[in-house]
């Protein structure tokens, strides 16, 4: 059957019935529109874990590998990549740089292609792009190649993130998007690892005009190509598409986050929606948080140099930069499972992570520099801040509806989140080494703001709970889309409300997770 906007209507007897367009109302409404049956929890979680099966292991493989991509600058830097294409310091610095400031770019039309195409064959098309670019740093030999490779690289990879907040908005309920992001985004630190050791075997291997970090580059680059392929054929765009679902349990999968009342997704971008996310405070407070957070995320380039200077060879580097990937993976998988475990936590929780960093920071400065364990440890304790970031990304994917202005909060966070990261390399001067005073007090300093940004968003929002708490419920309006049933005639079809695409301001029965 097909589906066809109509007008506003009024039914008579009981209530005021409004029309909406399909058009305008979110995709997965089309599915569950006039669907009274209850969705058995069983039922509920039998299609969970069958998503879980399909989408979970694609997204944390895709996450791992673009983290690994993107820090092979860092890993490429005790192979030799500095020497070899006769890098300065400050130029560096600036490959770190341009891959974020291309991101910051680029972030917006690809929040923007994501909701006009399918996400997953735009996710496909980028990775690809950006398996090339990679391969193709090993061809480099000087700066001006590496900086146009690396831009290419932030452009693609641009779309990856934004790209997982919607796929878990759109087949997730806020409470699974909390720990579903937070599996995902842990894979970070297995990237640390593994690219530590690709690292440790590429520094073996011996070719004549071929060097290590070259084949680092076409390793890496040859990964992520396999995997682009993959996801062409594999990923879903959307759950009331999704190849490995039943038609049945596709409106059973849309059902499922009903109480998100984010709905779906919508194709057509609303231009109140865009005005509203530019004036939403919690827009602004999460985007203040994201690039404060993420100053101290040059560490990421810097980690491998850092350990060198304490002493410590090569190959101890190579294998040490394994060290923080398991920091960050048992931070962030604990922390995730707090707040997922307690209603209302995740401004404390992340908060709470923030207290192992200072301490880290206050070891690397105060401590002599001959007390090279004490060093170490105060290095890999400045990692353990990093669940605030992740809980934030799903924090605001859950208070935050209507899909155009999903789409542009998530692009503001994360320019934001370039924005940091772009600016964080310049703090590491020849001038401040070995020491590093300068950059470990402008980290401090964000640490100290961050978790502080974390309680205000909290406070605002309760707020604004309690205030709706106080306005009377409204059950008398009723919603409809018009469909067109195979022999022509037209049939009014009640639709629920958390399916309409209204943002989370317009819809005053929305509520805002803490």
């Amino acid at each position: 059957m097909s589906l066809e906007s109509s007008g506003v209507f009024k039914d008579q007897k009981h209530h005021a019935g409004v029309s909406f367009s399909t058009k305008d109302v979110d995709t997965g409404a089309q599915l569950v529109a006039g669907l009274t049956s209850i969705l058995h929890p069983d039922e509920a979680l039998r299609i969970r874990k069958k998503i879980d099966r399909h989408i979970m292991p694609m997204m944390c493989v895709l996450y791992w590998v673009q983290f690994m991509d993107k820090t092979t600058l860092g890993s490429a830097a005790i192979l030799g990549i500095e020497q070899a294409t006769h890098l300065t310091t400050n130029e560096y610095n600036w490959l770190g740089t341009v891959f974020y400031l291309s991101y910051l770019v680029f972030e917006y039309p690809q929040n923007l292609a994501l909701q006009r195409f399918p996400v997953g064959k735009w996710m496909s098309i980028n990775i690809f792009v950006w398996a090339v670019a990679l391969a193709s740093h090993a061809a480099c030999k000087n700066f001006a190649g590496l900086l146009v490779v690396r831009l290419l690289l932030g452009v693609c990879e641009g779309s990856i993130t934004a790209g997982f907040l919607i796929v878990s908005s759109m087949f997730y309920t806020r409470t699974e998007q909390t720990l579903r992001v937070g599996y995902w985004f842990l894979m970070n630190g297995t990237a640390q690892i593994i690219s530590g050791f690709i690292s440790f075997g590429t520094l073996h291997i011996n070719t004549k005009g071929f060097e290590p970090w070259q084949w680092l580059m076409i390793i890496t680059g040859l990964i992520t190509m396999i995997l682009a392929i993959s996801f062409w054929f594999f990923f879903p765009d959307s759950p009331t598409n999704a190849w490995f679902l039943t038609p049945d349990e596709r409106a059973k999968a849309v059902q499922r986050i009903k109480e998100n009342q984010t709905g779906v997704e919508n194709k057509r971008f609303k231009k109140e929606q865009l005005i509203e996310a530019l004036t939403d405070p919690k827009t602004w407070l999460f985007a203040l948080f994201s690039a404060l957070d993420n100053v101290p995320n040059s560490l990421t380039n810097q980690q491998t140099l850092i350990l060198a200077s304490f002493g410590f060879n090569a190959l101890q580097t190579t294998l040490l930069s394994c060290v923080p990937g398991v920091i960050e993976i048992l931070t962030i998988f604990t922390g995730v499972r707090l707040a997922a475990r307690r209603p209302n936590s995740r401004a404390y929780v992340g908060a709470v992570y923030f207290v192992p960093s200072w301490l880290g920071i206050l070891l690397v400065n105060l401590l002599p520099w001959s007390n090279q364990t004490g060093l170490l440890i105060g290095q890999f304790l400045t990692g353990c801040s990093v669940p605030g970031f992740v809980l934030s990304l799903s924090w605001l994917n859950s208070v935050t509806a209507g899909h155009t202005k999903k789409v542009v909060t998530n692009a503001i966070m994360l320019s934001a989140y370039c924005i940091g990261n772009a600016a964080g390399p310049f703090m590491w001067k020849t001038q401040y080494k070995p020491r590093n005073h300068v950059p470990w007090a402008v980290i401090g300093a964000c640490y100290v703001i961050c978790p502080v940004l974390l309680l205000v968003i909290r406070a605002v929002l309760a707020r604004e709970n309690k205030i709706r708490d106080a306005e009377p419920v409204d059950d008398e309006e009723e919603y409809v889309i018009e469909r067109i049933t195979e022999d022509g005639k037209r049939v009014e079809v009640k639709v629920d409300k958390e399916f309409l695409d209204l943002t989370d301001r317009k819809n005053r029965d929305f509520r805002y997770v803490l």
